[in-house]
Protein backbone atom coordinates (compact mmCIF):
# COMPACT_ATOMS: atom_id res chain seq x y z
CA UNK A 1 0.00 0.00 0.00
CA UNK A 2 1.36 3.50 -1.28
CA UNK A 3 0.22 6.42 1.70
CA UNK A 4 0.54 9.95 0.61
CA UNK A 5 -0.91 11.43 3.64
CA UNK A 6 1.28 13.90 5.08
CA UNK A 7 4.65 13.28 3.44
CA UNK A 8 6.86 15.91 1.12
CA UNK A 9 8.53 13.09 -1.03
CA UNK A 10 8.75 9.78 -2.57
CA UNK A 11 10.99 8.47 -0.16
CA UNK A 12 10.57 5.37 2.64
CA UNK A 13 6.96 4.84 1.06
CA UNK A 14 5.92 0.96 2.22
CA UNK A 15 5.18 -0.72 -1.42
CA UNK A 16 3.57 -3.54 -1.70
CA UNK A 17 1.63 -5.05 -5.32
CA UNK A 18 -2.46 -6.26 -5.04
CA UNK A 19 -2.06 -8.48 -8.34
CA UNK A 20 2.03 -9.28 -8.82
CA UNK A 21 1.16 -11.14 -12.50
CA UNK A 22 -0.28 -8.10 -14.27
CA UNK A 23 2.81 -5.69 -14.46
CA UNK A 24 3.61 -3.80 -17.48
CA UNK A 25 5.72 -1.05 -19.26
CA UNK A 26 2.78 1.15 -19.64
CA UNK A 27 4.79 3.78 -21.15
CA UNK A 28 5.05 1.89 -24.11
CA UNK A 29 1.51 2.93 -25.10
CA UNK A 30 2.06 5.76 -26.60
CA UNK A 31 -1.40 7.35 -26.18
CA UNK A 32 -1.33 6.89 -22.37
CA UNK A 33 2.65 8.30 -22.45
CA UNK A 34 1.57 11.66 -24.41
CA UNK A 35 -1.18 12.65 -21.76
CA UNK A 36 0.50 11.47 -18.28
CA UNK A 37 1.63 14.14 -15.59
CA UNK A 38 5.56 13.93 -16.00
CA UNK A 39 6.56 14.37 -12.44
CA UNK A 40 7.79 12.46 -10.19
CA UNK A 41 4.90 10.90 -8.27
CA UNK A 42 3.70 9.55 -12.20
CA UNK A 43 7.07 8.49 -12.54
CA UNK A 44 7.16 6.09 -9.85
CA UNK A 45 3.72 4.83 -10.03
CA UNK A 46 4.90 3.83 -13.45
CA UNK A 47 7.74 2.21 -12.08
CA UNK A 48 5.02 0.15 -10.09
CA UNK A 49 3.31 -0.91 -12.68
CA UNK A 50 6.17 -2.91 -13.77
CA UNK A 51 5.53 -4.91 -10.47
CA UNK A 52 2.10 -5.61 -11.17
CA UNK A 53 -1.34 -3.91 -10.00
CA UNK A 54 -1.19 -1.49 -7.81
CA UNK A 55 -3.13 0.35 -5.04
CA UNK A 56 -2.36 4.17 -3.67
CA UNK A 57 -3.65 5.41 -0.36
CA UNK A 58 -4.53 9.43 0.30
CA UNK A 59 -5.78 10.87 3.34
CA UNK A 60 -7.07 8.78 6.45
CA UNK A 61 -10.67 9.98 7.33
CA UNK A 62 -13.34 7.15 8.61
CA UNK A 63 -14.78 7.49 5.19
CA UNK A 64 -13.57 5.02 2.93
CA UNK A 65 -13.91 5.39 -1.18
CA UNK A 66 -12.42 3.50 -3.82
CA UNK A 67 -12.05 4.87 -7.51
CA UNK A 68 -10.85 1.75 -10.73
CA UNK A 69 -9.74 2.73 -13.89
CA UNK A 70 -8.00 0.78 -16.77
CA UNK A 71 -10.39 -2.77 -16.11
CA UNK A 72 -9.99 -2.54 -19.73
CA UNK A 73 -6.33 -1.59 -20.95
CA UNK A 74 -7.54 -0.20 -24.17
CA UNK A 75 -9.65 2.51 -22.44
CA UNK A 76 -7.26 5.35 -21.97
CA UNK A 77 -8.46 8.65 -20.70
CA UNK A 78 -9.64 7.30 -17.38
CA UNK A 79 -6.16 5.79 -16.45
CA UNK A 80 -4.55 9.20 -17.43
CA UNK A 81 -7.62 10.92 -15.65
CA UNK A 82 -6.28 9.05 -12.49
CA UNK A 83 -2.85 10.20 -12.52
CA UNK A 84 -4.57 13.79 -12.98
CA UNK A 85 -6.59 13.47 -9.85
CA UNK A 86 -3.23 11.60 -7.88
CA UNK A 87 -1.40 14.64 -8.32
CA UNK A 88 -4.71 16.51 -7.22
CA UNK A 89 -4.33 14.52 -3.89
CA UNK A 90 -1.01 14.10 -3.12
CA UNK A 91 0.18 15.85 -0.38
CA UNK A 92 -3.40 17.41 0.40
CA UNK A 93 -5.00 16.75 4.11
CA UNK A 94 -8.10 15.23 3.07
CA UNK A 95 -10.83 15.07 5.36
CA UNK A 96 -11.35 10.98 3.89
CA UNK A 97 -9.44 8.08 2.60
CA UNK A 98 -9.17 7.73 -1.35
CA UNK A 99 -7.34 4.79 -2.70
CA UNK A 100 -6.76 4.68 -6.33
CA UNK A 101 -5.93 1.93 -8.47
CA UNK A 102 -4.78 3.51 -11.74
CA UNK A 103 -3.78 0.56 -13.97
CA UNK A 104 -6.26 -2.31 -13.43
CA UNK A 105 -3.64 -4.44 -15.42
CA UNK A 106 -0.52 -2.92 -16.63
CA UNK A 107 -0.19 -5.85 -19.11
CA UNK A 108 -3.53 -4.83 -21.11
CA UNK A 109 -2.41 -1.14 -20.63
CA UNK A 110 1.05 -1.45 -22.09
CA UNK A 111 -0.32 -3.64 -25.02
CA UNK A 112 -3.55 -1.24 -25.66
CA UNK A 113 -5.90 -4.40 -25.49
CA UNK A 114 -9.10 -4.96 -23.94
CA UNK A 115 -8.91 -7.70 -22.21
CA UNK A 116 -6.38 -9.48 -19.66
CA UNK A 117 -4.96 -13.13 -20.40
CA UNK A 118 -8.04 -13.88 -22.35
CA UNK A 119 -9.62 -12.56 -19.84
CA UNK A 120 -12.78 -9.36 -20.08
CA UNK A 121 -12.20 -8.43 -16.46
CA UNK A 122 -15.52 -6.39 -16.36
CA UNK A 123 -17.57 -9.74 -16.77
CA UNK A 124 -15.42 -12.07 -14.35
CA UNK A 125 -15.63 -9.39 -10.51
CA UNK A 126 -17.34 -13.07 -9.09
CA UNK A 127 -14.92 -15.47 -10.05
CA UNK A 128 -12.38 -16.55 -7.34
CA UNK A 129 -8.81 -15.51 -8.18
CA UNK A 130 -9.41 -13.23 -10.96
CA UNK A 131 -7.80 -9.65 -11.15
CA UNK A 132 -11.03 -7.82 -10.53
CA UNK A 133 -12.41 -10.30 -8.40
CA UNK A 134 -9.03 -9.95 -5.93
CA UNK A 135 -10.08 -5.89 -6.46
CA UNK A 136 -13.51 -6.81 -4.75
CA UNK A 137 -11.93 -8.70 -2.12
CA UNK A 138 -9.43 -5.91 -1.45
CA UNK A 139 -12.39 -3.32 -1.00
CA UNK A 140 -14.01 -5.63 1.06
CA UNK A 141 -11.08 -5.97 3.25
CA UNK A 142 -10.15 -2.17 3.33
CA UNK A 143 -14.32 -2.00 4.43
CA UNK A 144 -14.33 0.36 1.41
CA UNK A 145 -18.12 2.42 1.80
CA UNK A 146 -18.31 3.19 -2.05
CA UNK A 147 -16.62 2.37 -5.26
CA UNK A 148 -16.42 4.03 -8.93
CA UNK A 149 -14.95 1.93 -12.03
CA UNK A 150 -13.82 4.71 -14.76
CA UNK A 151 -14.20 3.53 -18.45
CA UNK A 152 -14.10 4.73 -21.95
CA UNK A 153 -16.19 3.39 -25.03
CA UNK A 154 -16.47 3.93 -28.19
CA UNK A 155 -19.08 5.03 -30.80
CA UNK A 156 -20.34 1.83 -31.82
CA UNK A 157 -19.43 -0.21 -28.49
CA UNK A 158 -21.80 -0.28 -25.22
CA UNK A 159 -23.19 2.37 -24.26
CA UNK A 160 -21.63 4.61 -26.86
CA UNK A 161 -22.38 7.86 -25.13
CA UNK A 162 -21.12 9.62 -22.00
CA UNK A 163 -22.93 8.04 -19.22
CA UNK A 164 -23.07 6.93 -15.77
CA UNK A 165 -24.24 3.11 -15.10
CA UNK A 166 -25.87 2.57 -11.56
CA UNK A 167 -28.60 0.60 -10.11
CA UNK A 168 -31.97 1.04 -8.29
CA UNK A 169 -31.33 -2.62 -6.40
CA UNK A 170 -29.48 -4.01 -4.11
CA UNK A 171 -28.74 -0.99 -2.86
CA UNK A 172 -30.31 2.14 -4.25
CA UNK A 173 -27.36 4.74 -2.93
CA UNK A 174 -25.92 3.10 -6.32
CA UNK A 175 -28.43 5.48 -7.97
CA UNK A 176 -28.02 8.43 -5.86
CA UNK A 177 -24.47 8.38 -6.42
CA UNK A 178 -25.32 8.18 -10.58
CA UNK A 179 -27.73 10.84 -10.36
CA UNK A 180 -25.62 12.96 -8.52
CA UNK A 181 -23.01 12.87 -11.43
CA UNK A 182 -25.20 13.24 -13.55
CA UNK A 183 -26.72 16.29 -12.42
CA UNK A 184 -23.34 17.97 -11.98
CA UNK A 185 -21.58 17.04 -15.65
CA UNK A 186 -24.55 16.05 -17.51
CA UNK A 187 -23.44 12.52 -18.07
CA UNK A 188 -26.86 10.63 -18.51
CA UNK A 189 -27.68 8.36 -15.88
CA UNK A 190 -27.78 4.19 -17.17
CA UNK A 191 -30.16 2.25 -14.41
CA UNK A 192 -31.12 -0.59 -13.63
CA UNK A 193 -33.59 -1.88 -11.73
CA UNK A 194 -31.48 -4.81 -10.06
CA UNK A 195 -27.75 -4.86 -10.25
CA UNK A 196 -25.93 -7.41 -12.49
CA UNK A 197 -29.61 -8.21 -14.47
CA UNK A 198 -27.88 -6.95 -17.40
CA UNK A 199 -23.93 -7.62 -16.65
CA UNK A 200 -22.76 -10.66 -14.82
CA UNK A 201 -19.63 -10.17 -13.44
CA UNK A 202 -19.09 -6.52 -13.94
CA UNK A 203 -17.54 -4.67 -11.19
CA UNK A 204 -19.72 -2.38 -10.20
CA UNK A 205 -22.76 -5.17 -10.15
CA UNK A 206 -20.59 -7.20 -8.10
CA UNK A 207 -19.61 -4.60 -5.49
CA UNK A 208 -23.54 -3.70 -5.09
CA UNK A 209 -24.78 -7.16 -4.79
CA UNK A 210 -22.07 -7.72 -1.54
CA UNK A 211 -23.02 -4.22 -0.39
CA UNK A 212 -20.98 -1.78 -1.59
CA UNK A 213 -22.42 0.77 -3.29
CA UNK A 214 -20.97 1.09 -6.36
CA UNK A 215 -21.15 3.21 -10.35
CA UNK A 216 -19.14 2.72 -13.55
CA UNK A 217 -18.41 6.08 -14.86
CA UNK A 218 -17.65 6.34 -19.05
CA UNK A 219 -16.63 8.64 -21.22
CA UNK A 220 -16.61 9.00 -25.01
CA UNK A 221 -13.57 7.81 -26.72
CA UNK A 222 -12.25 5.78 -29.29
CA UNK A 223 -10.96 2.51 -28.03
CA UNK A 224 -7.26 2.45 -27.57
CA UNK A 225 -6.61 6.30 -28.18
CA UNK A 226 -6.83 9.79 -25.67
CA UNK A 227 -7.67 13.05 -26.49
CA UNK A 228 -7.54 15.98 -23.81
CA UNK A 229 -11.05 16.38 -23.96
CA UNK A 230 -11.88 12.65 -23.07
CA UNK A 231 -9.25 12.80 -19.97
CA UNK A 232 -10.76 15.84 -18.56
CA UNK A 233 -14.12 14.53 -18.53
CA UNK A 234 -12.91 11.69 -16.94
CA UNK A 235 -11.36 13.31 -14.25
CA UNK A 236 -14.32 15.73 -13.80
CA UNK A 237 -16.25 12.01 -13.45
CA UNK A 238 -13.98 11.06 -11.00
CA UNK A 239 -13.96 14.32 -8.90
CA UNK A 240 -17.58 14.63 -9.04
CA UNK A 241 -17.30 11.32 -7.13
CA UNK A 242 -15.50 12.78 -4.41
CA UNK A 243 -17.88 15.59 -4.03
CA UNK A 244 -20.89 13.71 -3.17
CA UNK A 245 -18.77 12.28 -0.47
CA UNK A 246 -17.50 16.00 0.12
CA UNK A 247 -13.96 15.23 -0.56
CA UNK A 248 -13.71 17.59 -2.71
Amino acid sequence: MYNFKGINSLDNIDSDALFPYSGGFVSANRYLFKYIPKTPLSRYVLKEALEGTSIFKFGSGDLKLMLVSGVHGNEIPPQIASLLLMEKLFNNDLNETVYIIPFTAPKSSMQNIRWFNNDDLNRSSASYGTLTNTILKKAHELKIDSLADFHSTSVNSNPGKEGVFCSLKTLFKSYEIGEYISNELGSEIISFNMAGSSFKGALEDECNLSGIPAVTCEVLSPHGYAEKKACSRSLKQMEAFLSYFNVF
